[in-house]
């Protein structure tokens, strides 16, 4: 994947397919100790220790329709790959937590990418799941919680088009300040 926020588009994916009703995506730019960091959390099913042992590879799957899953081995690769690091822990009906760092100066280090139009992919297509979206840097920290957009909106369904525009601004220009 070319850049970063594939990978957490990904990832989501892989959680939305557990049954996760509640997304936890934060991406962290810390300067000392030269890493961005990114974490997918869910509470989906969630893997049992066999599985979760073997997910690195990228002949394992739990998808029917072909036996590679290439996913979270590229984004192991590509953490390792900068410099960084990768780190994956779930419990059977509880969710899975997905954490890699990369070097944020490395030659290796992936773009981040347009991690907007991630997120809006994500709640337009599901929006009746909690999405939280959460971005620190040296300036702040911002945050994008669906539920608490829900519940401002007060049931005008949060895949509007207007309303999916407005996200989208909202989050660039958040970026463009942090």
């Amino acid at each position: 994947m070319e850049d970063l926020s594939l990978h957490i588009l990904d990832i989501s994916q892989n959680s939305l397919r557990a049954g996760a009703k509640n997304i936890f995506i934060v991406i962290r730019d810390l300067p000392e100790p030269d890493l961005l960091e990114i974490s997918v959390e869910d509470d989906g099913s969630g893997m049992d220790e066999e599985l979760l042992s073997r997910v690195t590879d990228p002949f394992v799957t739990t998808r029917d329709t072909r036996s590679i899953g290439l996913g979270i081995p590229l984004l192991k690769m590509a953490a390792e790959m900068s410099g960084g690091r990768f780190n994956i822990t779930s419990e059977t009906g509880k969710g899975t937590k997905i954490v890699a760092s990369f070097g944020r100066s490395h030659i290796d280090s992936p773009p981040l990418g347009d991690i907007a139009e991630t997120v809006v992919t994500l709640i337009q297509g599901n929006p009746d799941v909690r999405f939280r979206y959460e971005r620190c840097t040296e300036q702040g920290v911002f945050s994008l919680d669906t539920k608490e957009l829900a519940e401002i909106l007060q049931g005008v369904p949060l895949n509007e088009p207007e309303v999916l525009q407005w996200i989208r601004e909202y989050l660039e220009d958040a970026d463009a300040d942090i």
